[in-house]
């Protein structure tokens, strides 16, 4: 259901910046304009939600013929269905519109990249574990609101004049207190497996899980304080769950980097001349404008991830090597062997 949320939510976001796109340029009788960016939106999440299914799905695909197929030449056809559009556009050109129907071209793939490319991301931070797709989220959900309550009762400072509401005490406050609000809300999702565990696809029971043993990113550690913190705290020792160090580098970045998504979305909406991405939402704009700093986190949390979290996943090798053909299960068998043999961690087989 995520997914689904997270994917409704990208379409709202694409169909809110390509229609201030078409009423800015009075794109009205461009030919074939909207087709071809929905046809484009449909490509490219064609690719990226079949990279996904390719990944998280591969003993399912497995089992099923004409899935294997699409799966193994996914990359070409997804390649082909692109050119199909690449083609469908230069067809389309008309004398007189060249400028503007290639201005519209720039601005469908502009708005594919913020858009369905870091929705992507979020999706390879749900798979992460459900911990990491809700701490960054409601660290931005928690600045959003605390800076604005600080900025209202003690603002007197200008921050930025893209955005001339936006003041220095706001700015600050709102940094402190979503360092506080992810140090504790890491530490109470730590508990527990459904949060942290990595979701996998069980072909045995046909479903997703979120059962394992914790990681010791989510196992309780025991650290030594700093001397400054032993005299405020007069203890020398604490204990916590690892992943909450890293909830202040999230919650860092989501105080201090994540408004400036806002700011970009401010100085957008300002050079079209515009209040809002959209009204979907009555008082508050379109759902561009609510999630215009989500995208910014998405994408760094998942370059987090990768850099300094993520190790070798046993279950998604596994699901890899029962994909391959018997014989090449086979020499990856016999190398493995060879190779635990040689460190000692078995024993060579007895001749006899």
């Amino acid at each position: 259901m995520i997914l689904l949320l997270v994917l409704g939510i990208q379409v709202k976001c694409f169909h809110e910046i390509i229609t201030i796109g078409y009423r800015v340029y009075h794109s009205y009788d461009l030919p074939w304009f909207r087709t071809l960016s929905w046809y484009f939106l449909l490509c490219v999440n064609y690719f990226f939600y079949g990279e996904t299914v390719a990944d998280y799905f591969a003993t399912f695909v497995q089992r099923e013929e004409q899935l294997q197929f699409l799966i193994r030449y996914h990359r070409f056809i997804s390649f082909a269905l692109y050119l199909a559009g690449f083609c469908m556009f230069v067809l389309s050109l008309v004398k007189k519109h060249y400028r503007l129907q290639f201005y519209m071209f720039a601005w469908t793939h502009v708005t594919l990249l913020i858009t369905v490319t870091q929705s992507h991301l979020v999706i390879q931070n749900l798979f992460e574990g459900m911990i990491w797709f809700l701490v960054p989220i409601s660290s931005v959900i928690c600045n959003d609101i605390t800076a604005y309550l600080f900025g209202f009762f003690f603002g007197r400072t200008p921050l930025i004049k893209l955005s001339p509401k936006k003041t220095w005490e706001g700015f600050i406050g709102g940094f402190f207190s979503t360092v506080v609000f992810g140090f504790i809300a890491a530490y109470v999702l730590s508990k527990y497996q459904y949060f942290v565990c990595p979701v996998e696809y069980r072909s045995d029971v046909n479903s997703f899980v979120t059962e394992c043993e914790p990681s010791e990113l989510f196992q309780l550690q025991t650290y030594s304080l700093p001397p400054f913190l032993k005299a405020v705290l007069r203890q020398e020792r604490v204990s916590l769950y690892p992943f909450q160090i890293h909830s202040i580098a999230l919650s860092t970045f989501a105080s201090l980097i994540g408004p400036f998504g806002g700011f970009f979305a401010s100085g957008f909406k300002r050079a079209f001349k515009i209040k809002d991405f959209a009204n979907t939402i009555p008082g508050h704009g379109g759902i561009m404008d609510r999630f215009d700093c989500q995208y910014l986190m998405a994408t760094f949390v998942h370059v987090y991830i990768t850099s300094f979290i993520r190790g070798p996943n046993p279950s998604k090798v596994l699901q890899q090597l029962l994909v391959l053909q018997p014989e090449q299960q086979l020499n990856i068998y016999k190398t493995l062997k060879t190779h635990l043999i040689e460190k000692g961690i078995l024993q060579p087989a007895l001749k006899v």
